[in-house]
């Protein structure tokens, strides 16, 4: 019966060995996704604004709803937002960006283009997931705006109060 039990274990054992095999070859770097005109496509969201995100090797042109960056996001610190996966990758101007995005404010609109550019990134070049993770790109920001609730003003004011 101990003889039994011996090897019932070191088939366990064996099993064990075997699994610990596929998962080393799971953890292996993925294969980079790219369509045939050699771009990465990848999807952001930031509040309400959602953006379609093409990536190209290039000379760093970015065109977002058809428009140069400098004419669509006026204000630099959006164009600072938008490059921030870029720089923490170390691949400025290395990449054409193409993106349309909808919905929500500009602000949002910059958040969802950051993130699309950084999923974008991970699926043209795997290599980079552990920094842009580390920068915390790759993460999508799910704060959004709370909605009105009756009897108040907005979310949580109340009207004002009158004593008299």
């Amino acid at each position: 019966m101990a003889d039994e039990t011996l090897n019932d274990l070191s088939q366990l054992g064996d099993a064990v060995s075997g699994q610990a095999a596929a998962a080393a070859e799971a953890a292996a770097p993925a294969e980079p996704k790219i369509d045939a005109q050699g771009r990465a496509y990848a999807t952001g969201k930031r509040k309400n604004a959602i953006a379609r995100v093409w990536i190209k090797p290039g000379s760093g042109k970015v065109e977002i709803n058809g428009r140069e960056i400098e004419t669509y996001f006026a204000r630099p610190v959006l164009r600072m937002i938008m490059k921030q996966p870029f720089e923490q990758a170390e691949r400025v101007d290395q990449f054409d960006v193409y993106a349309t995005v909808t919905g929500g404010g500009l602000s949002g609109q910059a958040g969802a283009i950051r993130h699309g550019i950084s999923k974008a990134l991970v699926a043209f070049e795997p290599a980079l997931r552990p920094v842009l993770k580390s920068g915390g790109y790759l993460t999508r920001d799910s704060r959004v705006v709370e909605r009105k609730k009756y009897g108040k003003a907005k979310a949580r004011r109340s009207f004002q109060f009158s004593k008299r």
